[in-house]
């Protein structure tokens, strides 16, 4: 018998963007050259972040806060209380503040963090070519450089964990696909199933099935065809591949015959319809359930990365440590439907980061 296993339907938290998001959003699309190390706490160019669009809510969320810089009375934004946090600095002041850096007078935060969207190889190798201050993957980066002799200058720091679903066209969904098997989902990524009645739980007419993807490069599919075939370079038959997890998201939801794996965070675009993953006699579905579960249990789950280069700095570490503390885990992570890291994972990346003075 089948055992019914249910992704956490992550709470969604709603959060003023404030002044200043929009100037986020300008800078958003834009890529910056990467700031100098700014040891001693004295430089105070913008830090850079880019690449992945499945990390890209969660950092993006992150420089909305942190470059409206709220005061701490402002405690629908900066709800510091909440979390044990004793303080009368703006919230950007008080996060810089724990590595060295001076509150500026106007109210602006003592450095300005931008984010470019792109995708994880984008990210990863703009951090090696010291482009970007921050790159983000939703991959590995041996997967995404697989040539590269050594490692050891990229600094790992995940922030969350995404449950990668599988989504289909509401048609589709309609005519009584509720679930794929894991073999059903191989055989549709090899080319092997090309019509929907070919798949046990549809109930429709005869209906070429028109299968979509991420391009080549982004994390997002080096992470869906690892877990999958076991090989983040395996080759895969799809009608058509998308740069960017909104256009892809778009596509499935505009036809009436596909279906795609997605980023968590893009689940609730219209048209489209999250299915069950049957993966070796376990369902897995996106609804909650009375005891949750842990994402990294789903067989599409993958980490969420943000990629430094040698050592961390401790403009980076700022930020990093933001996004990693309860306040940004329930703020940045939670509210874009992926899933928080445990305490202990967090007491993990919080390790890796510099110490605070």
């Amino acid at each position: 018998m089948t055992q019914d296993t249910r992704l956490d339907d992550v709470s969604r938290r709603k959060f003023l963007v404030g002044t200043g998001a929009a100037g986020v959003a300008a800078l958003a699309g834009c890529s910056s050259e990467a700031s100098d190390d700014d040891e001693g706490s004295g430089n105070t160019s913008p830090l850079a972040a880019g690449g992945s669009s499945t990390v890209y809510p969660i950092m993006n969320s992150a420089a909305s806060y942190w470059n409206a810089n709220r005061p701490a009375d402002d405690t629908e934004y900066w709800p510091h209380g909440e979390y044990g946090i004793d303080t009368d600095k703006n919230l950007a002041d008080y996060w810089a503040g724990l590595y060295g850096f001076e509150a500026k007078d106007n109210n602006n935060p003592p450095f300005r963090f931008t984010v470019a969207l792109s995708h994880s190889g984008t990210g990863v190798e703009k951090v090696r070519d010291e482009k970007h201050d921050i790159g983000n993957s939703s991959g590995n980066v041996e997967d995404e450089l697989p040539d590269r002799d050594s490692y050891n200058k990229f600094k790992d720091h995940v922030v969350g964990v995404d449950g990668q679903p599988l989504v289909v066209s509401q048609e589709i969904a309609d005519a009584g696909v509720d679930v794929i098997t894991g073999q059903e989902l191989k055989d549709l990524y090899k080319g092997e199933i090309t019509d929907w009645q070919d798949i046990e739980a549809y109930e429709g007419p005869s209906k070429e099935v028109q299968v979509l993807a991420r391009v080549k490069g982004s994390g997002t599919r080096t992470s869906f065809v690892s877990n999958v075939f076991g090989d983040p370079e395996a080759e895969t038959t799809v009608s058509n591949r998308f740069g960017q997890n909104q256009r892809l998201a778009q596509a499935v939801g505009q036809a009436d015959n596909a279906i795609s794996y997605l980023a968590l965070a893009f689940i609730d675009t219209d048209g489209l319809s999250d299915v069950a993953l049957n993966w070796e006699g376990t369902r897995y579905e996106y609804q909650a359930s009375e005891n949750g579960l842990d994402a990294t249990e789903y067989p599409l789950s993958r980490d969420l990365h943000c990629y430094t280069w040698a050592e961390t700095s401790k403009k980076e570490a700022a930020v990093l440590n933001m996004v990693l503390s309860d306040f940004g885990q329930d703020t940045f992570v939670a509210p874009n439907n992926y899933f928080r890291l445990s305490e202990a994972r967090r007491e993990e990346e919080r390790n890796k980061l510099p110490d605070q003075e």
